[in-house]
């Protein structure tokens, strides 16, 4: 498998993650001392990865997939730094939330991982 399909699988990987809220394939795409961050609410928030994986799989019983939504997510740009770093961003829609991420990967002994992610929410779907 070439470099670019490896970081696509893990990119599907984080996919599945959020979309079936499945704290297992999170834990295998993100390192395990990655932070994530947004500005939502207008001061920087940070996250360890450490809280945020146990708090999605707790919410397996409302995710996008228990909840007959199809999955609506997509790749709009890689930036390769080196054939061992990249940026991924990604659209990603969970429920009525629509999410745009910059993924800070990097290929190390545990193949293609997400070390930092940076995500805003793009836009809310009132009525579905």
């Amino acid at each position: 498998m070439n470099a670019h399909a490896e970081l696509f699988e893990a990119v599907q990987i984080y996919f599945e993650g959020l979309f079936y809220c499945d704290e297992e394939k999170l834990d295998a795409v993100f390192h395990p001392t990655a932070s994530l961050f947004d500005v939502e609410k207008g001061e920087i928030f940070a996250e360890s990865i450490a809280s945020f994986n146990p708090d999605v799989g707790a919410n397996a019983a409302n995710s996008p997939y228990a909840l007959g939504q199809q999955m609506d997510a997509e790749i709009l740009m890689v930036d390769y730094m080196s054939p061992k770093a990249a940026l991924v961003k990604i659209r990603f829609r969970a429920r009525r939330n629509v999410y745009q991420d910059h993924l800070s990967m990097l290929k190390g002994e545990n193949g293609w991982q997400i070390v930092a992610k940076v995500w805003m929410l793009e836009t809310v779907i009132e009525d579905i």
